[in-house]
C-alpha cells in the first residue's frame, strides 16, 4: 500500500483537534512528514505530538520538500489560494480546508493551477462525506418530484465554548500584533474584491458565509441541487445573523445561520415531501466520532407518524474525507468536492449579498 507523505500548512486548532488524529487513525495511508506555522511555539509543540516531522516557518520551504507528496492547507482563509496554487505548481496534491478561497478570481486561479499540474485538489467539506449524509442523499433523491419544502439551519455557539472544555489546544498568545494586523488587512482586501466593500455589516456577513455557511450551502447543493436563484435575503445583528430563501421552482428552501453564546450546535438540513420528511442533524466536529443523525418521518396507521432515527457509522467524517482524498490520489477516483463544486458556493454567497443589498435599499426607501 502506498503511504502518502503529507505536509500541513497551518497548525492551529483544526489541525490539532481534527486532522492530526484522523491522519493518525489512517497511519497506513498517510505519514505527516512536514509542518509549517508562523508561530515557533505552536510549531515546536505540535511537532512534538506527531513524531519527528520537518518544521518550517515559510510554506514555500515545505512545498519544495522532496519528502512531501501532498499538502493540507489549514492556515487562515485569506492565504488558502496562495498556498494551494504554490503547492500545485510544485507538483503536490492538495486538500484545502473550507472555505476553498475568498473570491471568484481566486477560484479561477486555483482551477488554472490544477489544470496545469494535473494533481488532485479536494475541498474539506467533511459533512458531505459522512455515511449519514450519503444515506440521506439516497432518501431525498428517491423522493423525486414530491419535494415541497426544505430548510437549512446552522446556529452554533462560538467554537471555544466547546473546544476549551474538551481539548487541549496549543496557542500562541504572543503572536506579533503586526502579523495579526496584516492578516486583517488582507481579509478586508479580499472581501472587498469579492463584494465591493471590505468593512461593515455586509463584509461581516460575507465572512460568516465563508466560514460557517460554506458547510451548509455545499451540503444543500448536493442533496437538493443548486437553487435557481435567491428570492430574498436579510441580515441583522450587524451582519452576524443571516437568512435567505432559495428558489427551486416547485419548492423553496429557507436558510438561517448565526453564532451565539450557547455551547451547542443547532445545525440541520430538512427536506419535506408529500409523505416523508428527511432530516439530518449535525453535532460539533470538535468532539470526534459524534455521528450526524438521520431521521425519517413517515405515516403510521391512519392517525399517526413513525420516525426512524439512525446513523450508519460512528466513523469520524474527517477520516472518511481523508480516505476519499487517498483514493483520488492513488486510484484516480474523482473527488466530488472539487474546485468547480466549491466555486458554486462563492457564487451563491455573492447572490445572497446582492439580495441583502436590495432588501436594505427597500427598507431605507420605506
Amino acid at each position: 500500500m502506498t503511504t502518502l507523505r503529507l505536509g500541513i500548512v497551518g497548525c492551529g486548532e483544526v489541525a490539532q483537534i481534527i486532522h492530526l488524529p484522523a491522519l493518525g487513525y489512517l497511519g497506513d495511508k498517510f505519514s505527516v512528514t512536514a509542518l509549517c506555522d508562523i508561530s515557533p511555539k505552536v510549531l515546536e509543540e505540535v511537532a512534538a505530538t506527531c513524531g519527528s516531522p520537518a518544521c518550517y516557518s515559510d510554506y514555500r520551504d515545505l512545498i519544495a520538500s522532496e519528502h512531501v507528496d501532498a499538502v493540507l492547507v489549514t492556515n487562515p482563509h485569506a492565504y488558502h489560494a496562495e498556498v494551494a496554487i504554490a503547492a500545485l505548481d510544485a507538483g503536490k496534491h492538495v486538500l484545502i480546508e473550507k472555505p476553498m478561497c475568498m473570491t471568484l478570481a481566486e477560484a479561477d486561479a486555483l482551477q488554472a493551477a490544477q489544470d496545469r499540474s494535473g494533481r488532485v485538489v479536494q475541498i474539506g467539506y467533511m459533512r458531505r462525506y459522512s455515511g449519514t449524509f450519503m444515506e440521506a442523499v439516497k432518501h431525498v433523491r428517491a423522493m423525486g418530484d414530491s419535494i415541497r419544502f426544505a430548510r437549512v439551519q446552522d446556529v452554533i455557539g462560538k467554537n471555544r465554548l466547546i473546544i476549551d472544555n474538551t481539548s487541549r489546544v496549543i496557542r500562541d498568545p504572543d503572536l506579533p500584533e503586526d502579523q495579526r494586523a496584516a492578516l486583517k488587512r488582507l481579509e478586508e482586501q479580499k472581501i472587498a474584491e469579492a463584494i465591493g466593500e471590505g468593512k461593515g455589516d455586509l463584509a461581516i456577513t460575507y465572512a460568516l458565509l465563508l466560514g460557517l455557511g460554506s458547510h451548509d450551502i455545499s451540503a444543500m447543493r448536493e442533496i437538493i441541487g443548486r437553487p435557481k436563484n435567491v428570492i430574498s435575503a436579510t441580515h441583522r445583528s450587524h451582519g452576524r445573523r443571516v437568512t435567505a430563501t432559495f428558489d427551486y421552482g416547485p419548492f423553496v428552501c429557507e436558510f438561517a445561520t448565526g453564532v451565539d453564546q450557547l455551547p451547542r450546535f443547532d445545525t440541520y438540513l430538512e427536506v419535506y415531501g408529500d409523505d416523508k420528511v428527511i432530516r439530518i442533524d449535525y453535532d460539533t466536529p470538535y468532539i470526534r466520532n459524534l455521528p450526524a443523525r438521520l431521521t425519517v418521518t413517515t405515516a403510521h396507521g391512519e392517525a399517526g407518524v413513525s420516525q426512524d432515527h439512525l446513523f450508519p457509522s460512528r466513523l469520524d467524517s474527517f477520516v472518511v474525507e481523508w480516505e476519499a482524498f487517498y483514493d483520488s490520489v492513488t486510484a484516480g477516483v474523482p473527488t466530488k468536492t472539487s474546485i468547480a463544486d466549491a466555486r458554486e458556493d462563492l457564487e451563491i454567497f455573492v447572490d445572497i449579498i446582492d439580495a441583502i443589498r436590495m432588501s436594505n435599499a427597500q427598507r431605507k426607501g420605506n
